[in-house]
């Protein structure tokens, strides 16, 4: 994730999503904020207050560099330096399908957040099949920029497998976005959409 000044930052399709769902003012975790690109964006636009967390030195130097407040840390190792609720949003943009430890990364973020908010790039999408299909290649797009060897991807998924997951761990949906390109879509959504973006919370049985 790229940006510039808090003020100014360079966005992604997913961010508009997320700010829609962002109360002003909230208290938000960002996992994997890469240089704070996002919090940039939803301090500039919904004046909320957190934190990211980020493991690669050069993006928490980025953070800084950005006004972005920033803490050091491995999400697989769990966000136990966190207090159970204390924030209203915890988010995971476009880092989901980067965890080794899914299970546990989504149970932290219902753990320290009243809400998570995940975007990930749909391994089901048209052109993704088609590349496996017709080229016999793993797909390589704008949300999948990596060729096989190099990705850090290592759990892809679909809209239908992370509802799945969701029906299958006692969480929520709440709300949510398939986007194809920065264009909402509603029919086929697993077939169309490119970028997933869900709200979610623990179900109340779990409670």
């Amino acid at each position: 994730m790229s940006g510039g000044p808090l003020g100014n930052p360079v966005t992604r399709a997913d961010f508009d999503a997320i700010a829609g769902w962002v109360r002003p003012g909230a208290h938000v975790l960002d996992l994997g904020c890469g240089d704070g690109a996002l919090l940039a964006y939803l301090t500039s636009r919904r004046k909320v207050t957190g934190y990211g967390v980020e493991i690669d030195d050069a993006s928490v130097l980025a953070c800084v560099k950005n006004g972005v407040n920033v803490i050091q840390g491995d999400l697989e190792r769990g966000l136990e330096g966190f207090a159970d609720r204390s924030f209203d949003y915890v988010i995971l943009s476009q880092t989901l399908q980067a965890m080794k430890h899914t299970d546990r990364v989504v149970g932290e973020m219902l753990r320290v957040g009243r809400e998570g908010i995940v975007t990930f790039p749909n391994f089901g999408y048209w052109r993704n099949r088609v590349q496996i299909a017709l080229g016999g290649h793993m797909p390589v797009s704008d949300n999948l920029p990596y060729q096989w060897w190099d990705t850090p991807n290592v759990h892809l998924c679909t809209v239908h497998d992370f509802e799945d997951y969701c029906r299958l761990h006692g969480v929520r949906i709440l709300e949510r976005i398939v986007l194809a390109q920065r264009t909402p879509v509603t029919r086929l959504a697993n077939l169309r959409g490119s970028l997933a973006v869900y709200r979610f919370e623990k179900a109340a049985t779990l409670e």
